[in-house]
This record gives structure tokens, sequence and C-alpha cells, in this order.
């Protein structure tokens, strides 16, 4: 913005060069694609993420059911699913059991799995999901959840292009900033054997 700003307030100055005409232009393309390109960006990633994760949950719910197993003991060893719905984030809540349930197509099955639940003795009932074939597994992603998820991946991929399109501009500012030094350089090298000679009759 200071370049853009810069040169327009210092458009008629007889000192403007044509590096400071070309950085303007360049901060003004990037400040374009920052306002427009990464906001619409990160609107259709976040859009497309939300319409998978929404496709995912219903073929989770599809393939999922909520059911009840009864407790029949403590189990001494960690369970592989979490199955519980309702599992706190703080894993040293979750007990492992060994407990009985029906599957879908009425089965009687028996498996270990976790809860959060504080009742995990003998007979208690804890709330679980299985697949189809009435094997434990974890609880499906709600709807909300996903679209969070989606939401936090559009804002990742809006700030990812933000921090691109400012790295590159850095990247084309600096490479101007060099070729001008190396102008200079080279003006300097053709003038500076003459100069403060002026007039000397050399």
């Amino acid at each position: 913005m200071r370049a853009v700003t810069g040169v327009w307030r210092w458009r008629h100055n007889p000192l403007r060069r044509a590096t400071d005409r070309r950085e303007a232009w360049v901060a003004l393309v990037a400040l374009l694609l920052m306002v427009l390109a990464a906001p619409a960006l990160g609107w259709v990633c976040g859009a497309h993420t939300d319409d998978a994760l929404q496709k995912s949950v219903r073929a989770q719910r599809a393939g999922r059911h909520a059911t009840t197993a009864v407790v029949v003991r403590r189990s001494p060893r960690a369970a592989r699913v979490v199955a519980d719905p309702e599992i706190s984030s703080e894993r040293g809540s979750q007990t492992s059991v060994v407990a009985r349930w029906k599957a879908p197509d009425g089965t009687n099955r028996r498996g270990t799995v976790t809860t959060s639940s504080r009742k995990t003795g003998p007979g208690a009932e804890v709330e679980i999901w299985t697949d189809l074939d009435g094997r434990p597994v974890s609880r499906p992603m709600d709807a909300p959840t996903a679209r969070a998820h989606a939401v936090l991946a559009g804002f990742g991929a809006m700030l990812l292009t933000l921090g691109l399109i400012e790295g590159v501009r850095q990247l084309i500012v600096r490479h101007m900033v060099r070729g001008r030094y190396t102008r200079i350089d080279r003006d300097w090298a053709e003038t500076g054997p003459d100069w403060g000679r002026t007039g000397t009759g050399s």
C-alpha cells in the first residue's frame, strides 16, 4: 500500500524512477489478489471440503447404528475402537469394558469397547456404535463438526494464498531492487573515473 500511495502522491515528481512505477503496479496487483482472489479461493476450498465431508457424514450415518451394550466386566486391556458417542477429550476418563450387544441383524455379539460413562460395573448399560455387521466402530461425524472442519480448511487456504501472494511480491520487488543497484553500479563504473574533473581540461 505504501508503494501504491507513494507513487500516486509523487506521480509528477521529476525524480520518480521507472522502477518506482513498476513496483507500484506490482503492489497494486498483489493487493487486488489479496482482496479478491484469496477470499474467493478460500470460499471455493471450504465449499468443496464441506461437500466432501457432508457426503462422508451421510455415508457414516447410513453404515453405522447406535445400540445399547450391557457391561459384562472391566477389561484389563485397552480397546481398539472408541465406541461411546460421548467420549471425553481426556483419555484418562475412558474405561475399557467387555460388553455384549445385539447386531443389526439381531445376533448376539460380545467384545471390548471403551466408554466415558461413569457407570461401568457389571450390568451397566453404555451406548455404542456398530457397523452393519455388528462390529463396534467410532461414532460417526456429525454435520456441524464437518462444517467447522470445512470452514477451517477454507480459512487455511485463504491464509496460505495470502502468504504466497506476499512472498511472490517480495521476490519480485527484491529482483527489481537488485536490478536497480546493478544499473547504478554500472553507470557509476562508467562515470566514476571522471567524477569531479569536469572543467579541468582533461
